[in-house]
């Protein structure tokens, strides 16, 4: 009997892919179906579908859903799910399909048919309403409103029979684990009380310190990389692999950190994309989700702790996961190491305030690093990275 938290909704875990003996044949049925192109946000979508990611979700979501997960983050029967999974399309298209159709769902970057969707439902959405209630803005300048407001005017909804996870298996081979997956790997290691940390970054100090503490209260902390199209200027996540295992083989006890990626695109939704983590991590196999000052927010959208304050606002029940919610961390000249507010007494002058886009930015003007901010051997990868591009 695993000791893991189970997967959302209380049941097994629902991977959508179909299994390998069927595949060739549902691949060439689908090579005969009317084309919907997909967006990078929603193949992004099918992929998490097929590994099971998204359990207990079948498919995209109906008006019902979307409407219910919008307003109080719960579909029409009362699961809790904090963000719509939608697929839109343009007029003309959606006028050419009827419901009750199957038709091939297509990465429109690759081409390759992904999944097939049987069409139960066509809708229309008011894009202000998701955003004010998901983004808490309707700016256009916000990165994931700018996503809604460039959407199709209207939503396909129905089960989804996935046929393919692109090219993650391959790409990411190693890396790229799926739910099932996770879980075998945390019985494996005795694992049952678990903290996931999200990155689409290389790790800093900062970074170490928050999973140093997942460490001391769990029995281990899964690093988990964001796979997902990026914002322009990130690190790719091949280098982002490399420097986060020279920073666990360095300064981690062996078997105490795992590494593992998985094929979401951000939203930058902030508090609720918080909560769309901790639920994928459910699923995953994680009792814990670590988070820390503005997590998935950009730009001033959000205030820096929103994303822990909003987990204090479900009701009994509604996600098994919970935040590991950590204070500002940074380096104390005067405490000659990582520190919280909670735990460091001196004032700002003291401190080195530590964060991602400041690391790139430095790297990408060729400013050196100081060991308080970021350990050496990081610091060498990414180096020789970011000499790569010149």
């Amino acid at each position: 009997m695993s000791k893991l938290v189970p997967p959302h909704g209380g049941g097994e875990l629902k991977p959508l892919l179909v299994p390998e003996i069927e595949r060739a044949e549902q691949k060439a049925r689908a090579a005969k179906l009317k084309k919907v192109p997909m967006r990078s946000l929603e193949t992004s979508d099918v992929v998490l579908f097929a590994m099971g990611a998204y359990t207990p979700l079948d498919g995209f979501m109906g008006k019902a859903d979307w409407h219910g997960v919008c307003a109080e983050m719960k579909t029409q029967a009362g699961l809790f799910w904090p963000i719509p999974v939608t697929l839109s399309v343009d007029q003309a298209l959606a006028d050419s399909i009827a419901e009750g159709e199957e038709v091939a769902l297509v990465d429109a970057e690759s081409g390759e048919i992904m999944a097939i969707l049987e069409v139960s439902e066509k809708y229309e959405i008011d894009r202000a309403f998701e955003c004010q209630h998901i983004y808490r803005t309707t700016d256009p300048k916000h990165p994931g409103v700018a996503k809604v407001m460039a959407q199709g005017p209207v939503n396909l909804a129905g089960r989804v029979l996935a046929l393919s996870e692109g090219e993650y298996p391959t790409k990411y081979a190693g890396l790229y684990l799926r739910p099932a997956e996770t879980r075998a790997l945390f019985a494996e290691k005795g694992w049952s009380r678990v903290a996931a940390f999200q990155t689409r970054n290389p790790m800093h100090r900062s970074h170490e310190h928050l999973a140093k503490i997942a460490i001391e209260v769990t029995d281990g902390v899964f690093i988990h990389q964001v796979l997902g199209k990026l914002k322009e200027g990130d690190i790719p996540a091949e280098t982002r692999v490399k420097a986060i295992q020279a920073m666990v083989d360095h300064y981690f006890v062996p078997g105490t950190a795992i590494q593992g990626g998985y094929p979401i695109e951000m939203r930058y939704a902030g508090p609720r994309e918080a909560l769309l983590h901790a639920t994928l991590r459910q699923n995953f196999g994680c009792s814990h989700l670590i988070v820390g000052r503005d997590h998935a927010g950009v730009g001033d959208y959000y205030g820096p702790f929103d994303a822990q304050h909003i987990f204090d606002t479900l009701w009994p029940g509604a996600l098994v996961t919970q935040a590991l919610k950590i204070d500002i961390t940074f380096y104390c000249k005067k405490c000659y190491g990582m520190a919280t507010a909670k735990t460091c007494p001196h004032g700002n002058e003291d401190r080195i305030n530590i964060s991602g886009t400041k690391q790139r930015d430095m790297l990408a003007n060729g400013v050196p690093i100081p060991p308080e901010f970021s350990r050496p051997e990081v610091v060498a990868i990414l180096s020789d990275y970011y000499q790569s591009l010149k």
